[in-house]
Parts: C-alpha cells; structure tokens; sequence
C-alpha cells in the first residue's frame, strides 16, 4: 500500500531533521580550527573560495553568499571551469572550502592539486573521512553519513541539508568573530524587505523645519492652522525655550471636541511628557514603540537628541519605506 504524500513528506524532514541533529552533537575541535584558520585569512585580505560539483556546487554557491552578506568576503568558483582557466581566481592569500558528500567528485581533483601547490588552506566538507578530499584537506568538517530522504537512497536530500547548515555555521561563527553589526550588516543588504528593516529613524523622520510646533498659550483656532498647513497630522507643543512640553494628536482633538475647542489654548489639550526616540535607532524600533509601547497604537513619534527636538517619525512613512 503506497503511503500517503504527507506521511512521505514527514519521514523526510524528520530523516533531515536527525542529520541536522546528528551534524549539531558531532561539532568538535575541528571545527574551531578551521574558523581560526578562516578568520586569519578573511584578516589578512583574503577571501574564502567555495566550490562544489552538481547538488553540492547549488549549495557551495549559497553558502559563498551568506558568508559574503555576512563580512566575510567570498566567492564561487566552479570545479570543472576551475580546470579552464577559472584556477586564476584563487589567490594564495585566499582559503578553499571544498564540498562533497562522497569526497571523490572527480572534478575537484584541480583544486584540490592547485591549493596543496600553493599553500592554500583547504577545508573539505564531506562524509567520508577516509576519501581522497579529506585526505589532502588541511580542516576535515564531516558531515553525518546519515540516511538520505529520498527513498532509494540516491537522491541528495540529507547530505544537502547538513552541508547546507554546517556552511551557514560557519557563516555564522564568522560574523560572531567579527562583531558585524545591524548597521554593518545594513551596508550589505541596502535593498529588499532586510534592507528596509534596518534602516535608521534618521532615514525617515521630518525634520525640524517641517514640523508643526505651537506654543502652549496658543489659541486652538490658530494651531489647528499650523496643524493643517504642515499636514503631519499633529501637533508639537514648545515651551519659550524650544523644549518639547507636549503633543496634540488627532485622539486629543475627540478627546476634547466640544464648542469652545476653538477658544482653548494648545497647553490645556496637548497630552504631556511624550515618549521620543533617538535619530539613531531603527526605524523598526520606532514602529514597535508606536504599536506597542502606548495603551493605544500612535501614529507618530518624537525625535530627540541630547534632550533636543530635532524630528517626527511617522507610522505612514514607516509603512512607506517597506519597514513595516
């Protein structure tokens, strides 16, 4: 009796998920070692080359390019055009990462030759300890010989899985090494959802000049004029020496609606001591404030440095810009 499709896909993510756990428990001092040995070179201006043959090259080229979004300089170079001229793009001041799950894919045979003439560093990802890739590597990382998902045995679906996540491991370890911060890390993704997330209140807050600002013995009649002229949907309330006393937002406008509304002074309908954020900080952090940090959502946010007004962040622009 043919199993149905879901019970086949849960045998396969669970047989990927005990490599993946296999792989975690199996990390020892190698590992370490050829992070040290990966750091060095990244310090001294070098990049790491990765390359792979077949299902392995689709994950060595993924792999190159987390590193590189990481800080840590990388590259692709395929095996077989490695053999035609493609050798030249490794340096000796560079490292090699080679994968295989079998350790014999004929075509890294040039490579393997090219990094053991020149003193490259060659760190092998394979199963198989004993194979011809492990035995001229420098730093042998094995991955579990484990079981594969595909049912006959032959499809890489496990052995992909694991070299996958030991090559993002070292990814990872590498950033952690090198301390790469949001903003560093913002350098390397400037577009995209990734990109957006990270960009800065600075980035998308109305300045100064922009704002509408009222003093709090101004005449409702008067400031909703200024309100309505800047059009930021509020009001910033200052005292004689330019320091933020106050807000008016649409919600104290309801709040206060009757027929005097227009008689009072801004200072009797302005919510007091509002909460601000730095120029600074993400934009991110400015949205979780606004949508968490009060009983209600806000819609808009203060922008202070050094305890001086110096913007206005506003939900809309946030939504804008993708941060949202």
């Amino acid at each position: 009796m043919k199993k149905d499709a879901i019970t086949v896909a849960r045998e396969a993510i669970e047989l990927e998920r005990d490599g993946l756990t296999a792989l975690a428990k199996n990390l020892d001092t190698r590992f370490t070692h050829a992070v040290d040995a990966l750091e060095k070179v990244n310090r001294n201006g070098g990049r790491i080359i990765v390359t792979g043959m077949g299902k392995s090259g689709h994950i060595a080229r993924k792999v190159a390019a987390t590193l590189a979004s990481t800080g840590t300089p990388a590259q692709f170079v395929h095996p077989s055009e490695a053999s035609h001229g493609d050798l030249g793009m490794i340096t000796d001041n560079d490292a090699v990462i080679a994968m295989s799950n079998s350790g014999e894919a004929p075509e890294l045979s040039d490579i393997i030759a090219y990094t053991r003439r020149f003193g490259i560093p060659l760190v092998a990802m394979t199963s198989k300890p004993g194979s011809t890739l492990a035995q001229h590597a420098d730093f042998v990382l094995q991955i579990p010989d484990a079981p594969e998902a595909c049912p006959n045995g032959l499809a890489p679906t496990t052995s992909t899985t694991t070299t996958m996540a030991l090559g993002d491991a070292l990814a990872i370890a590498l950033l952690h090494r090198k301390g790469l911060t949001a903003e560093q890390y913002r350098v390397f993704h400037p577009g995209g959802k990734l990109g957006q997330r990270l960009r800065r209140v600075s980035d998308l807050m109305d300045k100064l000049d922009a704002l509408p600002l009222v003093k709090p013995e101004t005449l409702m009649d008067k400031a909703l004029l200024v309100m309505t002229e800047k059009n930021l949907g509020c009001l910033i309330i200052e005292d004689s020496k330019g320091g933020v006393v106050g807000i008016i937002t649409d919600g104290d406008l309801k709040r206060h609606m009757s027929q005097n509304l227009l008689s009072k002074k801004a200072g009797d309908i302005m919510t007091a001591g509002p909460k601000s954020i730095t120029p600074d900080a993400l934009a991110a952090e400015a949205v979780d404030m606004m949508l968490k940090g009060f009983k209600t959502p806000i819609t808009s946010l203060l922008v202070t440095e050094n305890g001086k007004l110096c913007g206005l962040i506003r939900l809309q622009a946030c939504m804008q810009a993708g941060v949202i």
